[in-house]
């Protein structure tokens, strides 16, 4: 596994690459975002580990870039924990976040957490609690019956269920669901979410979606 490190502190990016290679990985590292994407023109990488603060393009836009041209999964460092720069991190496209100071060994464990999750996302099976998703065929198995879910909430919830316990913000949701012309009421996700909710319910699903607050919608298992 590749693992891009940029960040302009050269003690940060030292101290992280340190222990990723310890753990296997294999790390390449930039200075800033312009030095990222030249890096990027000659190799590929399963993740990157981006500050936010960076001289000339920030680690948001930088992400923003990684991840919706690159599909690169992002792991954030900020040194502010404030609820807005969360909310920018996971509009940009950031899997995760990691505040600055931290321990080690909480960086590895969310490396190794985006990683599996990113693999997750792409199996076209995907098991969360007694619920099933089978990608393939559009189907959902909730304790081992089938239940007929309309496209786009199967879509929605099939998103929630490869970032399991993880924030889909509602932006992300939308330009997936609907596109990034979409220009209906943000209303209409929200009927969805509940329709998502009654269902699984219904069926006695050990999965409910829960909102957080002004950024977005998780799944999680009860």
């Amino acid at each position: 596994m590749k693992i891009l490190v940029v960040d302009d502190d050269v003690n940060i990016q030292k101290l992280v690459s340190i222990h990723l290679s310890r753990k296997g990985y294999q790390v390449i590292k930039a200075n800033h975002g312009e030095e990222a994407l030249k890096v990027l023109e000659g190799m590929t990488v399963d993740l990157a580990v981006v500050d936010v603060m960076m001289p000339g393009m920030n680690g948001f836009e930088l992400t923003k870039i990684l991840s919706e041209d690159y599909d690169i999964p992002v792991i954030l460092l900020t040194a502010k924990g404030q609820l807005d720069d969360k909310e920018k991190g996971f509009l940009s496209g950031s899997e995760d976040y990691i505040v600055k100071p931290f321990e080690v060994k909480e960086l590895l464990y969310r490396v190794a957490v985006v990683l599996r999750r990113v693999k997750r996302a792409m199996e076209t099976v995907i098991k969360v609690g007694n619920v099933v998703l089978d990608r393939n065929n559009f189907e959902v198995m909730i304790n081992q019956e089938t239940i007929l879910f309309p496209l786009k909430e199967f879509e929605i919830l099939s998103i929630l269920a490869s970032r399991i316990q993880r924030i889909a913000p509602r932006a992300l949701l939308i330009e997936q669901i609907w596109g990034s012309e979409y220009e209906g009421s943000e209303q209409t996700l929200n009927t969805h979410i509940n329709r998502i909710r009654d269902r699984l319910k219904k069926y006695e699903a050990t999965v409910e979606v829960q909102t957080v607050r002004g950024i977005g919608y998780k799944l999680e298992v009860l």
